[in-house]
């Protein structure tokens, strides 16, 4: 039954409208602690801190953070492989290009698989930069994230990548809630309106959140 539904592009739609929709929820969590910084290093690396300790004593210490990272990874590589399967499955089915392009369809439609892979990329980057230091400008400091953030966006390289990923987040995410919504059956006439706002506004609030932070580093506001 389960091979039967991924089988299907219905199936695979499915897989990637809610595993979007949970990376979305983490999305917004990560940005609000992200913004944590601007209340100064001891508020920022307690945070950090006591992510590790979540749950506890009931779970070990990192057992919850790792829960949902393994969570994340699922949800990750289950979007990643919907949506290369769909591409493919759509590109068999169209073996010769339009020969117009479609001109109703939006920047964001016509970018999704590049900004996909952007993401995919900056993630591998991210984790290498500030959870393993492997790609750290300056020297990592194992339990203080606030200087390790500082750090990476006082090059003028990890503002560049940070700052273009953000952008396409803000693309996928405005293209991919809207999508995610008529794939789980939300969208309707009268709801349609609302869910094309809720899509904007969340792609604009993560897009200046996010951008918060190096932005906040260059200026000088967190130092």
């Amino acid at each position: 039954m389960a091979r039967t539904v991924w089988d299907s592009s219905v199936g695979k739609k499915t897989v990637m409208a809610v595993s979007g929709l949970i990376m979305l929820m983490y999305l917004v969590v990560h940005m609000i602690g992200n913004l944590k910084i601007f209340f100064g290093p001891g508020e920022f690396n307690h945070y950090a801190h006591w992510l590790r300790t979540l749950g506890e004593p009931f779970m070990h210490y990192e057992w919850t953070l790792w829960l949902i990272r393994v969570v994340l990874v699922v949800a990750v590589i289950a979007h990643a492989t919907s949506a290369y399967q769909l591409s493919r499955r759509d590109i068999k089915a169209r073996p010769t290009k339009y020969v117009h392009k479609k001109p109703r369809s939006s920047y964001a439609t016509r970018t999704m698989r590049w900004g996909g892979i952007i993401l995919g990329l900056f993630i591998v980057w991210h984790l290498l930069d500030l959870t393993t230091g492997t790609v750290h400008s300056g020297g990592f400091q194992e339990g203080r994230p606030y200087q390790n953030v500082v750090d990476t966006f006082s090059t003028w390289y990890g503002n560049v990548i940070y700052i273009l990923a953000v952008l396409a987040l803000g693309l996928h995410i405005r293209h991919g809630f809207w999508s995610a919504a008529q794939t789980l059956g939300a969208g309707n006439r009268t709801r349609d309106r609302a869910l094309k706002a809720t899509a904007d506004i969340l792609a604009l609030l993560l897009t200046v959140g996010f951008l918060a932070v190096p932005v906040g580093v260059m200026t000088g506001v967190v130092s």
